[in-house]
């Protein structure tokens, strides 16, 4: 049986995506950001079936996020590009669908020659809950 899908979200490129002023508190952005995915991990999202496992990699000042109820919050100790690979490297072939969102090119390079498929910021903040 196929498990559930897991979303692993770059909070620093979705966060930086937009120009909202989140460079004024970065720590509170990335706090909105796992609060607007809560409701994903529960309802799923577009092609993904619910329940969803989702992780939100936070790096640099936003590694004080904590993690809520349905969003799973690993601190990256140096870069979170590492870090994602690093979670979807652990990942078994095959055992469950992987989506990484992110627009950082190198990433989802990456992240692709590891089997997971990846979708940019635009298609997260399209979910119903708005993610910001």
């Amino acid at each position: 049986m196929e498990r559930e899908p897991l979303l692993v979200v770059d909070a620093a490129n979705v966060v930086g995506s937009r120009p909202d002023g989140w460079w004024r508190d970065r720590a509170g952005a990335n706090a909105r950001l796992r609060d607007s995915l809560a409701p994903l991990a529960r309802s799923g999202w577009a092609e993904l079936s619910a329940p969803v496992e989702v992780v939100l990699v936070v790096e640099g000042a936003a590694r004080r996020t904590a993690p809520v109820d349905g969003v799973r919050v690993v601190r990256a100790d140096s870069s979170g590009d590492d870090a994602i690979v690093e979670l979807v490297g652990a990942e078994p072939a095959g055992r469950r669908r992987v989506v990484v969102v992110t627009a950082d090119r190198e990433l989802r390079r990456r992240v692709t020659e590891l089997g997971a498929e990846v979708r940019g910021p635009t298609w997260l903040r399209s979910a119903p809950s708005r993610p910001d």
